[in-house]
């Protein structure tokens, strides 16, 4: 039935057009479809938020899996070589998003980080419009939104009946963001009419007061009664309903669940128990690390004391969410100054810094960053150390996320799957490293701020244990934090964020550590093969080059420039 929609090749295309056929059309149908989610990250969608319910679900996957079929009938070794690595891009992308339907993931279509109610304003686009039609076309997708909520529910409710769903224990305080619509008094008061706030001084007095109308009315009569039918649902079933157990492996086919969500984050065929040992030997290692830089600030008491001292010192904590905001601003800049020593390709892309929005900071990480924004969470700033702030800035913005995501956004003749496209081990991974390079750039400058790049390293080390612990080997809650607690100077309102986070997305957490240890290795196999030969600049310029790919594929890739210098 949906081979024909997804049939690309000719009998006689040669294997490099007969790809090029399937993902071309794939990647266009991909773009028709909304409310797709793979990785965390919203596909493309053209803004729409109108076709998450089951049929549609089911349609994906016949989709995907006819794609699937199409590729296995090509082999990769008669490809051309660049085509050689979309192919491996292109084939493990389509299979983890025919795995997420197979699983039915869509059930559950929000974590402890992030949710669909609040993704909405990012997938409707409010920033991109310029004309008339554009705000016109803006207030039709905000009045889909009844009918997605509606959607997702059902969805959710599919998901209660087979015990598919976020952890009871993780549920608390969920709701808040869903009540900061569901209660509002003033339509003009909703994130979702900011648009209407500024526009265009070129359109008539008439047309403005008119579009300001109607998206008034779209929201009173529309947004904010399906949110409040959405915090009913939530309050009075969902909740009351949601599973008791936290392991992925308890979820229906819950093994081959948690293997599949290892297969997407870390892009690698490791077991549970391979990740746990590996994560028990690198908290050991990093842990002696830890015990080294304390000595050098002087302290005299034992290592529990000492993340006691760094957790409630006021010397450590910002005042105001302006000083956390310039302090994180000034290593930003600091950064700045060092990039071209490290770099021989920087993106043109330039990134601001802006506070977590309110609405979902109480639960939000400490911060998050893109191509184009550095979010900081200024929310409780006695959870927020300044001795963290630079591995959280190199991390978040450059040469961390900022700079990776801006680099594939302007790669040429990449084909838009690549491009557009994120997998979590290898961004992560870089960003990781990039913590790492802040040593050599010398941007820690006193013991405490070493330190805080160590609780970080430290703290995707823990990441291995706990994650696994949960999901494979039955940790409870508090076991998690307790583990996080005597092994990182993190605060407390970040560990238990971070540990629900852990429980409700299975596996994400394994990408970090993971990636930067893959990116670690082949530098070293770089500088040994290589010896005086070895160019840092040129290292960083060839992994960055391929956008976001498996970590095989970036062996592959660092191993033949590794052969291209010799």
């Amino acid at each position: 039935m949906f081979a024909a929609t997804a049939h690309a090749a000719t009998p006689t295309a040669s294997p490099d057009e007969a790809f090029k056929g399937i993902y071309t059309k794939e990647w266009s149908w991909r773009n028709g479809q909304a409310g797709i989610l793979t990785s965390g990250e919203a596909q493309p969608g053209d803004g729409r938020l109108d076709t998450v319910d089951a049929a549609s679900q089911a349609r994906r996957l016949a989709y995907w899996n006819d794609v699937l079929a199409q590729l296995d009938r090509i082999d990769p070794r008669s490809l051309s070589g660049t085509v050689r690595v979309d192919y491996a891009v292109y084939h493990e992308q389509i299979f983890n998003l025919a795995a997420a339907q197979r699983f039915a993931q869509w059930q559950m279509p929000f974590n402890s980080d992030s949710a669909f109610w609040s993704d909405v304003g990012y997938v409707l686009h409010g920033d991109d419009l310029r004309t008339r039609e554009d705000y016109r076309h803006y207030i039709e997708r905000v009045r889909q939104i009844p009918a997605y909520m509606d959607q997702e529910i059902a969805n959710m409710r599919l998901g209660l009946a087979r015990g598919f769903t976020v952890p009871r224990d993780v549920l608390d305080g969920r709701d808040v963001s869903i009540a900061a619509v569901a209660e509002l008094k003033n339509p003009e008061d909703s994130a979702l009419y900011k648009p209407f706030k500024t526009l265009p001084k070129s359109l008539p007095a008439k047309d403005a007061e008119a579009l300001r109308a109607d998206a008034r009315s779209a929201i009173a009569q529309g947004v904010i009664p399906a949110y409040g039918k959405l915090l009913t649902f939530f309050r009075t079933e969902y909740v009351p309903k949601a599973r008791p157990t936290l392991a992925a492996e308890s979820l229906p086919d819950g093994k081959a669940y948690y293997r599949q969500q290892i297969r997407e984050y870390t892009t690698l065929d490791l077991s549970p128990d391979e990740i746990h040992a590996i994560g028990l030997r690198e908290v050991a290692k990093i842990h002696e690390a830890m015990l080294e830089t304390m000595k050098d600030t002087g302290f005299k008491g034992d290592f529990p004391a000492f993340l006691q001292f760094l957790r409630t010192d006021p010397q450590f904590y910002a005042k105001t969410p302006d000083e956390l905001l310039m302090r994180t601003a000034w290593v930003a800049k600091q950064v700045d100054g060092k990039l071209g020593k490290y770099f021989g390709l920087l993106p043109r892309q330039r990134f601001a810094i802006e506070p977590v929005p309110a609405d979902i900071a109480p639960y939000y990480t400490s911060g998050r960053g893109g191509a184009d924004v550095y979010l900081v969470n200024t929310y409780d700033l006695p959870s927020r150390p300044l001795f963290n702030m630079p591995a959280l800035t190199l991390h978040e913005s450059m040469p961390g996320h900022a700079l990776q995501l801006g680099l594939s956004a302007e790669q040429d003749g990449l084909p838009p799957f690549r491009r557009d496209g994120y997998i979590s081990a290898y961004g992560e991974g870089w960003a990781l490293y990039s913590e790492y390079l802040g040593e050599e750039m010398g941007i820690y400058h006193t013991p405490y701020e070493h330190f805080g790049y160590l609780t970080y390293q430290m703290w995707r080390a823990c990441r291995l244990v706990v994650d696994t612990g949960i999901h494979h080997l039955g940790w409870t809650r508090q076991q998690a934090i307790d583990y996080l607690t005597q092994n990182t100077a993190l605060s407390q309102r970040e560990i238990a964020n971070e540990v629900d986070r852990y429980i409700s997305w299975p596996g994400q957490a394994l990408s970090y550590e993971l990636g930067y240890l893959k990116i670690r290795e082949l530098r070293e196999r770089a500088e040994a093969q290589l010896g005086e030969k070895f160019d840092l600049r040129a290292f960083h310029d060839t992994v960055l080059a391929l956008g976001s790919v498996p970590l095989p594929v970036l062996e592959q890739h660092v191993d033949a420039w590794i052969a291209s210098k010799k």
